[in-house]
This record gives C-alpha cells, sequence and structure tokens, in this order.
C-alpha cells in the first residue's frame, strides 16, 4: 500500500502550467496523498481544476521593467521565498514539483533552502526559462518530448521522458473511436487558441472556410474559443458567410467538443499538443510567433512529422492557404481517419501516472525509478 505523503505543486497562472498540474494533483490525490499548490492569483483562480486542493498564492514578478524592474521583482521573489518556507515547516512536503512560469521559482527556491526533494515539469519541446534557472538544482527532470531543446549535457541524466498529462476527461478519448464522417454528414470543426484565446484565429478562421466548396462549408458546424474582444466581430462574419457556428470566451466543455470534432484549428501549445495526440484528433496548427524560444513550433514539430497535423506558419496563415488544407484533409475522409491515427501514436497516455511514480520516488532516494520512464533524449538549441 502506498504511503500517504505531502506534496506541493507550484505553476504559473497559465493554461500550459496548470493542466499538467492539476492532472498530476488529481493523480497524486487519488493514490491517497496530500496536495497543495502554489500559484500567482491567475492560477489559484482557474477554472475548475483545483476545486479540492489547498491553494496558496505566493508573491512573484518578472524580472522585467529595467533596474526599478528588477529590484522589485527579486524583493517579491524573496518574499515569495520565505512565505513557501513557512508553508513547508507546517505543511512538510516530501516533494516540490515546479511546472514553469516565473511564480514557481521562489517555491522551488525555498524548497532548495529546506533540502526538500525536487522536480521539474517541461511542457514543451523547449526548456522554459525558469526550468533552465533550476534544472541543475533539482533531483529530476521529468519532459514531454524525446528532443527537449535547451537540457544542458550536464543535465541529461536526471532526465526522464514522461509525457504532459492531461484531465481524465480528455485521456478518456482514447478509448473511443474517431467520430464517423459520412460522405454529406456533418463535418465539426473546433477552433482553439488556448486558454488566452487567439486573434489571428478569429480573424482568419472564418473567410477561409468560406472559401471551401459550397457542399462541403454547408456540412460545416463550428465551435470556436476566441478572445472577448474578439468574440463579436467573429460571430458576425460567420453569420455574414452563413456557417453554423457556436462561439464563447471558454469551453469548460473541451473534453466534449473535442470528442466530438473531425479536425481542429489551434495553436501548438503544449496542453494542446498533449489533448490533441491524447484523443487522436487531427489537427492545422498555427504556432504562436511571439512564444519564448518559439517553442511553439518546436511543440508542433513531432506531431507533424508523423502526419498527425499540418503546420502553418503565421505569416503564412491566411484564409487562402487554411482552405486548401481544410480541403486536402476533409474531402477524403479516410485521409483524416488516418491522420487521427498518427496524431494519437504521439500521444502519451500514461503521462499522468509515470510523473507521479517518479514524484513517489523523491523522497526514496534508493528505490528504482518506475519501469517505462526512460531518459529522455537531449536536443541542443
Amino acid at each position: 500500500m502506498t504511503r500517504a505523503r505531502h506534496f506541493v505543486l507550484a505553476a504559473g497562472g497559465t493554461g500550459g502550467h496548470m493542466v499538467p498540474a492539476a492532472a498530476l494533483a488529481a493523480e497524486l490525490t487519488r493514490r491517497g496523498h496530500r496536495v497543495a499548490l502554489v500559484s500567482d492569483a491567475r492560477g489559484v483562480r482557474f477554472p475548475g481544476l483545483f476545486d479540492d486542493i489547498q491553494t496558496h498564492v505566493l508573491p512573484a514578478e518578472r524580472f522585467a521593467g529595467g533596474p526599478l524592474g528588477w529590484l522589485r521583482a527579486a524583493r517579491e521573489m524573496r518574499r515569495g521565498r520565505a512565505m513557501a518556507r513557512e508553508l513547508y515547516r507546517t505543511f512538510k512536503p516530501a516533494a516540490v514539483i515546479g511546472f514553469g512560469g516565473y511564480p514557481a521559482y521562489p517555491a522551488l527556491s525555498a524548497a532548495f533552502a529546506e533540502k526538500i526533494p525536487t522536480a521539474i515539469h517541461e511542457q514543451n519541446a523547449v526548456l522554459g526559462r525558469v526550468n533552465r534557472l533550476v534544472a541543475g538544482k533539482v533531483d529530476a527532470i521529468a519532459t514531454s518530448y524525446a528532443e527537449t531543446q535547451r537540457l544542458k549535457p550536464a543535465h541529461a541524466d536526471k532526465a526522464h521522458l514522461i509525457g504532459n498529462p492531461v484531465r481524465a476527461a480528455v485521456l478518456a478519448l482514447r478509448a473511443k473511436p474517431y467520430p464517423l464522417l459520412e460522405e454529406e454528414g456533418i463535418f465539426r470543426v473546433l477552433v482553439t487558441g488556448g486558454s488566452q484565446g487567439a486573434s489571428v484565429l478569429s480573424q482568419v478562421v472564418p473567410e477561409g472556410l468560406s472559401m471551401l466548396p459550397v457542399a462541403f462549408r454547408r456540412r460545416l458546424q463550428v465551435t470556436h474559443q476566441a478572445r472577448i474582444e474578439d468574440i463579436d466581430a467573429a460571430r458576425a462574419k460567420y453569420a455574414e458567410l452563413d456557417i453554423a457556428a457556436d462561439l464563447a470566451t471558454y469551453l469548460p466543455d473541451l473534453p466534449e467538443q473535442l470528442g466530438w470534432a473531425h479536425i481542429v484549428i489551434a495553436r501548438a501549445g503544449a496542453s494542446t499538443i498533449a489533448e490533441l495526440t491524447a484523443a487522436g484528433r487531427p489537427a492545422i496548427l498555427v504556432p504562436l510567433p511571439s512564444a519564448t524560444d518559439d517553442h511553439q513550433t518546436a511543440n508542433a514539430r513531432e506531431m507533424t512529422q508523423a502526419g498527425g497535423a499540418r503546420t502553418i506558419a503565421q505569416g503564412q496563415f491566411t484564409p487562402g492557404e487554411l482552405a486548401k488544407q481544410m480541403q486536402k484533409l476533409g474531402l477524403d475522409p479516410a485521409a483524416l481517419e488516418n491522420a487521427a491515427g498518427r496524431a494519437k501514436a504521439c500521444g502519451r497516455p500514461n503521462a499522468a501516472s509515470d510523473l507521479a511514480d517518479l514524484v513517489e520516488s523523491l523522497d526514496a532516494p534508493l528505490a528504482r525509478l518506475p519501469v517505462g520512464v526512460p531518459q529522455v533524449k537531449e536536443a541542443f538549441a
């Protein structure tokens, strides 16, 4: 029987950090452990992910804004570190696990000071800035891709290929068949820019879909997650073009929408890629060009090379290019289903369980790592 322990998860407040943290929290709780979350104000209010988890907001700021901004950030980081050390003295965690984002840094720094075992999880195909900063001090590095850029050779021996944990509702889609696509039946398109939306999708997708052949266009049923400042214009454009579309700024039923979708048009954030490959859904991916170290392009590479997605750089993401790619996939049901299978082959469905195994091993130095948690192949930018 597993010995019950306490674990602290530290993550920045965006979906890319919070979703895998929530998946690990659920798995550790299922195993009888107690979990606490450390994040910023955004993270602790993330809809539906941590409703039953003890949460704490720690002061933390980006190092930006010149010398005065750097001083302010350093002061806030010190405050956050002190608060984390106080939390650890009462909560007594067996380990602290960071998921990236600047709010994770004071929690990990406090764990180093208290000599608490630590691990980090990297969701992207490029090691993030905070994770690079602490990689030399943590006990284990969990990665999501077989090739992880910016991982130093000196740290490769403690890196383990885990995958990116997804919610149970998304993982459950893996056991279900790809939605039946009849020649004259409804063709369901899911458009999502991730937790923060994407204006370019609202600007390009309606016009691109309008350029499809009339018979194909009339079959479309679009679900589109848009930014609040874009949603009215996008809704009006779909109506003008006579394309059936439901729009929302947030999709609480995203797993259900993903389950019905025949194709997804999306950014290439880590959680999006993990969910697409877990469920087995083909996609047209538009990486965010301003993402740090261009990590979304790196995220999309594996799925695209496998044939489960087509990647379009934002500079080339025009209505005409979207229509061309949609026709190549959408007008051939067999090709679309094949792409779905190739997407699924890229998934790592045991990520939450494997990450929990790794985390449990941290306070047992002599214990061997669980079978099925291989070391990651490093790649250097």
